[in-house]
């Protein structure tokens, strides 16, 4: 399976930021055969639950000749993984790794927060040099 190129700095931020993760890859299997693969799984324990946070992440870098065809395809495959998860593990929430440079640039454009918005993408924004999260966004 081939990784994007941040893979690694997404993992160490999410870490950083109090993260446990649990699944790398997180595989999920429907009964009809559909098998997915989300980048990372990962949990954080709150102080007032027992159970805490469940997350998914998957993890996309935008440093292809094009960018917004690159956007194209993550948000397919962000549709799609949700569409599992909400049937497999509906308390886990997913996420699309978004790095900074990107979010600053493509992600301000009108098109894509209005995408954003209307398909209720949730993002973690992160350096990937310094290997920190810098914002999530729901």
């Amino acid at each position: 399976m081939a990784r994007d190129a941040f893979h690694g700095a997404a993992k160490r931020a999410l870490i950083k930021d109090g993260w446990i993760i649990t699944h790398d890859p997180l595989n999920l299997k429907l009964n009809d055969g559909t098998e997915i693969f989300i980048d990372l799984g990962a949990e954080r324990m709150i102080a007032a639950e027992k159970n805490g946070m469940k997350i998914a992440v998957e993890v996309k870098n935008f440093i292809s000749a094009s960018a917004y065809h690159e956007f194209h395809t993550a948000l397919g495959q962000f549709l799609n993984y949700r569409e599992v998860i909400l049937q497999i593990d509906p308390d886990r929430d997913l996420y699309l790794t978004v790095p900074i440079e990107t979010y600053q640039g493509l992600f301000q454009r009108e098109t894509i927060r209005r995408v954003i918005d209307r398909y209720d993408v949730k993002l973690v924004i992160f350096d990937p040099y310094n290997e920190e999260v810098v914002s999530w966004q729901k």
